[in-house]
This record gives C-alpha cells, sequence and structure tokens, in this order.
C-alpha cells in the first residue's frame, strides 16, 4: 500500500479496530498478506503521528494500538483479517506512565498503566528489563504490554522502581510476581 492511498486505509484499519468492541482483536490469529508501508510513525514519546501530523484523536490511537503487532522481523504492523501495513516505531509503541504495588516482598505484583490506558503486571510473561545506552550510560528501561509490545517506562515510574529496589548481589532490582527483575547495579 502506497503513501498515495493511505487514507483508504488508514480507513480499513480504523474500521477493523472499531470492530473488535472493547477485547483485544486476536491479532496473532490473522495472517492476511503484506500490503506496505504506512506513514505511521509512533515516536518516543508515544505520540502518534501520519504523514508528518500528529494524530491528536486518543480514540483513534487507541484504536490503532489495539491492532499492533512486533513480528519475529522485528518489524511492527497494524494488522486486520484482511491488511497488515508495516509501521514505524522509534523505541516502544507504549509508555508505562505510572506503575502501582500490590502486595509485599516477593509475592507483591508491580501493575503499570500505559499512556493509552493498558494494564500490565510485570512477570514471566510481561517482564521488565533495562537496556544501558553504550555512549551515554543512560538506561531505558522497558515493560513488556503484550505478546512482543513493550512500553518504555516513563522517568517518574522508573523512580518509583528504583525507590521500590532492593540490593542482591550487588544489583538493585524489583519483585513482581515471584520474579527479581534487575535495574541496575547498586552504588
Amino acid at each position: 500500500m502506497s503513501s498515495g492511498t493511505s487514507h483508504d486505509a488508514m480507513q480499513s484499519l480504523l474500521a477493523a479496530a472499531e470492530a473488535a468492541g472493547d477485547g483485544l482483536p486476536p491479532v496473532e490469529k490473522w495472517n492476511p498478506q503484506h500490503c506496505g508501508v504506512m506513514d505511521i510513525a509512533i515516536r518516543r514519546d508515544g505520540s502518534w503521528w501520519h504523514e508528518g501530523r500528529r494524530i491528536t484523536r486518543r480514540r483513534l490511537v487507541k484504536l490503532f494500538s489495539r491492532i499492533l503487532r512486533k513480528e519475529d522481523d522485528g518489524l511492527h504492523y497494524l494488522v486486520t483479517p484482511v491488511e497488515k501495513v508495516a509501521v514505524k516505531v522509534e523505541c516502544a509503541p507504549f509508555i508505562a506512565v505510572r506503575v502501582d504495588r500490590a502486595g509485599e516482598g516477593r509475592a507483591q505484583q508491580l501493575v503499570f498503566t500505559t499512556n493509552l490506558d493498558d494494564l500490565t503486571i510485570a512477570g514471566p510473561d510481561r517482564p521488565i528489563r533495562v537496556e544501558t545506552d553504550p555512549q551515554t550510560g543512560e538506561p531505558a528501561p522497558f515493560v513488556r504490554v503484550r505478546a512482543a509490545l513493550d512500553a518504555l517506562i516513563a522517568r517518574p515510574a522508573f523512580y518509583e522502581l528504583v525507590e521500590m529496589a532492593e540490593e542482591r548481589d550487588g544489583v538493585l532490582g524489583v519483585w513482581s510476581s515471584g520474579v527479581f527483575f534487575e535495574l541496575g547495579p547498586a552504588r
């Protein structure tokens, strides 16, 4: 699908997302033919852009986010039963803007809320990971939201995690759902 027909593609994707109702559509079961690249970008700050213009309708962004899938090739796609178009994701498709703690110690659960109101509980299937920029040493923390889709953990939420952290073998980390997730070296 070329950018010349992107309005039609956008309408098709919108219709598919709206038809999904309140539950998440089964995008992992849909295997349509790849239709090309759509000029949609999800920037590092979590904003969605189409043909160089910010998508300001929150409802539209939420609908598109529900039909987003990351595949083994490392690319992100908007998927419907009949179309699959690649979109650009600069860092992660979501931002974890809040973290809440339920319980204490090893049994606690860390519940993250994304910029699009998704909730995810860190655990074996939804890990927390921290990548460190080799040039700057700056951490980039992530949590899995669903399937292969991650959320970049916003700085305030990451600081909350660091406040909750405990030291274990020279490493700071947090417990969630029985798993110890490393945040970085204790200093």
